[in-house]
């Protein structure tokens, strides 16, 4: 991996728009990419400490956070009444007279001429797609799911790539794969990369996040490693977590495949988005997560196209916020 605030590429290729086809596997690349842990605790040291936001930058980017949410529910007892509620919450994730207060914003959180604020996706099981997308019809918010023996990807190849190919025939226009842990921690990249080649093909014209489980991956250096070998095979998002996992989202592990996205970006021409997930409760850690991708990455990776946040309880305390800011 590139050094934290440093180079190595030669000079950066043309940008280019649309999807992440992925590239030949470059294990000469793979093999290269080492990662300085003292020098990312820093940097993500420095992210923590950055100078207190004004009030209306603060309201700014809890309403970005929002428009960058995957409304998610992954429970034992879900239900399709809970599916339900959860979609109508992503229609309208703020109280009328609130958003009236905060003033017109547009479905990115910008202000705008929307007419309300909205969710970047409900993400449920396979199970409640055609829930969603029937609670959902004519919004334009996208249903995402997750898929490929979520959460512990142990089950058969064969098996993983059909649920894959099913959740994208039932609908879901975002499918979240975890990975095998093993190939990562074993250092079997060609398998890791043939695996989620097999994702992307099955998930035909649905956006292939993959879930690294990060907690799980032992070293930096793996997790650099691993983010680099799955957009060599054509993944849309790195997703950090399947929020299953003791260790979820670390902003560590953030920084390291937010240093990957814009090594692949400028040898590669194509952007890949970030989605943190697992334990993200809180406003102050949205901001944190925003503050480490937007300094990192650049603004474009501050919306919906390129970031989300998985979570289920963070928009209660988003709200909370904002409340507190405009002295509600």
């Amino acid at each position: 991996m590139i050094p934290p605030g440093g180079r190595t590429c030669g000079g950066s290729v043309e940008r280019r728009t649309g999807r992440n086809p992925g590239v030949p596997l470059d294990m000469s690349r793979v093999a290269g990419t080492t990662v300085d842990e003292n020098e990312v605790v820093a940097r993500v040291d420095r992210i923590r400490k950055r100078p207190a936001l004004e009030a209306s930058d603060e309201v700014r980017l809890c309403l970005r956070a929002i428009a960058c949410t995957d409304l998610t529910t992954l429970a034992g007892d879900d239900t399709a009444d809970r599916v339900r509620d959860l979609c109508e919450r992503a229609k309208a994730p703020l109280t009328p007279d609130l958003l009236e207060t905060l003033g017109s914003v547009d479905e990115r959180g910008d202000a705008g001429q929307a007419d309300r604020l909205r969710t970047a996706s409900v993400c449920v099981y396979h199970r409640f797609i055609g829930v969603a997308r029937r609670a959902l019809k004519g919004t334009g918010i996208p249903v995402s799911t997750v898929s490929a023996g979520f959460p512990h990807g142990l089950s058969p190849l064969p098996q993983r790539i059909d649920e894959v190919r099913a959740s994208a025939a039932e609908g879901a226009e975002e499918i979240d794969v975890v990975i095998m842990r093993a190939h990562a921690l074993t250092g079997n990249w060609e398998a890791l990369f043939e695996e989620v080649r097999a994702f992307r093909e099955a998930c035909g014209d649905a956006r292939l996040k993959t879930i690294l489980a990060t907690g799980e991956l032992r070293t930096l250096e793996t997790v650099a490693r691993a983010s680099l070998v799955c957009m060599m095979a054509g993944a849309d998002f790195l997703k950090t977590s399947t929020g299953k996992e003791q260790v979820n989202a670390t902003l560590p592990a953030g920084f390291v495949m937010a240093d990957a996205i814009r090594d692949y970006r400028e040898r590669t021409g194509f952007s890949v988005g970030l989605k943190p997930a697992g334990g993200i409760r809180t406003a102050g850690q949205a901001l944190d997560w925003l503050s480490l991708s937007g300094s990192e990455l650049g603004p474009q990776w501050t919306r919906p196209d390129l970031f989300r946040f998985g979570a289920s309880s963070l928009l209660d305390d988003l709200e909370s916020r904002l409340k507190s800011l405009i002295g509600g």
